[in-house]
């Protein structure tokens, strides 16, 4: 009898490619609209249908990609309206991180975390290494909520950003992030003034230019899903 006990699971296989495509998504090398071939994710990953199908709803789950009938699933593309609500959100959220920081006890060293985080944006900018740019724009967000320590406020953000940066992908041209790391700069500089007041404002400018920002240029042309995973067809495996 064989020993399975070591063997992945197709739930963590699932999870496993999920998190793939959702890199891929918000690092802009899958495009909105793109269409989520079943049969070409079997080969790039390597397995049978059922990891794929569970990955696709869970990325379903978190509104990155729209599963439609008889048709099959694409990634997400978020309209207008969206993106409005989206920076609505954000704008409540984000303007209470700061305040919340301000208020309490922050700690001078994990704003010097983000501050380096920033330093590495900056020179992913500077040697055109876009899919770590775009990453660490986001990150920067999600790392000032969890300063707050509130757990359930930061799984809401972190849902918000990503869907922020689905919404860049379509909106934006390539290689051009409206989120700006000087702003970042300016904000942390009056977080750990513990200027609240400040920091606030230059958050709500900031989470508005991004907004404003946004141009109305959908993406579009298939996706070459071995491209993009950086894989060729190879033997299959079970499960």
């Amino acid at each position: 009898m064989s020993d399975t006990s070591t063997a992945p699971s197709n739930g963590s296989k699932s999870e496993a490619i999920a998190e793939r495509i959702r890199a891929a998504i918000l690092e802009h090398r899958l495009a909105p609209g793109s269409k989520l071939t079943e049969a070409q994710l079997c080969d790039v990953f390597g397995v049978k249908r059922g990891p794929i199908r569970q990955a696709l709803t869970l990325l379903a789950n978190d509104r990155l990609v729209d599963l439609e009938p008889n048709r099959g699933a694409f990634v997400a593309s978020p309209t207008l309206q969206e993106v409005h609500e989206v920076f609505e959100m954000r704008r409540i959220i984000e303007l209470a991180v700061v305040e919340k920081i301000c208020a309490g006890g922050h700690g001078v060293k994990r704003l010097k975390s983000i501050g380096g985080m920033i330093g590495r944006e900056r020179k992913a900018f500077e040697t055109r290494d876009f899919p770590a740019w775009i990453r660490l724009s986001g990150e920067f967000h999600t790392e000032l909520a969890s300063l707050t320590g509130n757990t359930v406020l930061c799984d809401c953000l972190s849902g918000l950003v990503a869907r922020s940066t689905l919404i860049s992908a379509l909106y934006e041209s390539l290689g051009r992030s409206p989120c700006s790391f000087e702003d970042h700069e300016a904000i942390l500089g009056a977080l750990d003034a513990g200027d609240a007041k400040s920091a606030a404002s230059l958050m709500s400018r900031h989470l508005q230019s991004v907004e404003l920002k946004m141009l109305d240029r959908p993406a579009t042309g298939p996706a070459d899903l071995h491209e993009v995973f950086g894989t060729r067809a190879g033997p299959r495996a079970s499960g």
